[in-house]
């Protein structure tokens, strides 16, 4: 599979696929060959990259010569549709969650094993350049080990979402599985899985869904906190970390990272992003979406095994499942 060009199908051509769907073009060797996608605006798309396009999933691997299938349906549909693809031969890329529950996912997994076949789960959180410096500050000990850390994400609500499934636990898991996920995946895969689990949430009594959450992670001798919101409020989004280690505080505003130590200047890492590809939703242009569809389709060129997360990534979703 080095050689030959890589051909991708699209399932779900809404905001997260229209993002995938235009990483990929930067992306040498790769292209999108079919969208499965009943919606008229999937049609649009798919004719302005010359796809083909699909109402059925089962049908569409059985007609078009595919590599890789990348899911970006709404979470409540991720796995059936990765079921199916794996069930037909193909590689499989999915946005996160993977799924509402870890026995979902452990399953999907299990069958990419069995069918010798990778699945990558798309928490994109991981290849931001500020994830980079934390991980390469923690993994080192350059400034001690951690003590403490806070992670927000807070925003208003999403009422951008197509017929509000948002808003549905059944479909979407809430703010846990949808927003903190985020975090809480960083979270555990810098630290481990932690001992306790803690959470407070509040909301207005008309809403059928808790808007803010404190959650608590307890560590042995280090304590991390996090935040995530859906605001009733237009509330600018914002994603931000502090963690203190031994010997210095690094802080992530959201625009720069920098290392705060005793007797020093600050010292700002270089977070700045060399390629930043428009996204068409509700994020500025970046290269974050790039660099992991990249690394995706790197791995499934080499070949091997899948996805090497899938410890962490079934950790996050037992968490989860037990925050209400």
């Amino acid at each position: 599979m080095n050689d030959k060009e890589l051909k991708i199908a699209v399932v779900g051509a809404g905001g997260m696929g229209t993002v995938h769907i235009s990483n990929y073009a930067h992306i040498p060797g790769c292209k999108v060959v079919a969208v499965c996608d009943a919606a008229e605006t999937a049609r649009l798309k798919a004719g302005e990259i010359g796809a083909a396009v699909y109402n059925d999933l089962d049908e569409m691997p059985a007609r078009e010569e595919i590599d890789v299938i990348d899911v970006c349906t709404p979470t409540w549909l991720h796995k059936k549709h990765v079921m199916t693809a794996l069930e037909a031969g193909r590689h499989v890329i999915c946005e996160k969650p993977a799924a509402l529950c870890k026995r979902d996912a452990a399953e999907m997994f299990g069958l990419a094993r069995e069918k010798g076949l990778q699945l990558h789960i798309a928490h994109v959180v991981q290849y931001a350049p500020e994830t980079k410096v934390l991980r390469e500050l923690v993994e080192s000990g350059e400034y001690g080990r951690v003590l403490d850390g806070e992670f927000l994400r807070l925003s208003g609500a999403p009422r951008w979402a197509r017929d509000g499934w948002l808003f549905d636990k059944d479909r979407s898991g809430l703010l846990p599985f949808d927003l903190h996920i985020h975090d809480l995946d960083l979270i555990v895969s810098l630290f481990g899985e932690p001992e306790t689990v803690g959470w407070t949430s509040c909301g207005n009594k008309d809403a059928e869904y808790k808007e803010h959450y404190r959650f608590s992670y307890g560590y042995k001798d280090m304590n991390i906190v996090a935040e995530a919101a859906w605001y009733n409020a237009d509330f600018p989004f914002t994603a931000t970390w502090r963690v203190y280690f031994e010997k210095a505080v690094v802080v992530n505003n959201g625009k720069t990272v920098t290392a705060y130590s005793s007797g020093h200047e600050p010292r700002v890492f270089d977070t700045e992003e060399k390629i930043k590809i428009p996204t068409g939703i509700n994020v500025p242009p970046t290269g974050i979406f790039l660099a992991e569809l990249s690394d995706f389709v790197g791995k499934i060129r080499r070949g091997g095994s899948g996805d090497n997360r899938e410890r962490c990534i079934l950790s996050v979703l037992g968490i989860l499942e037990k925050i209400q």
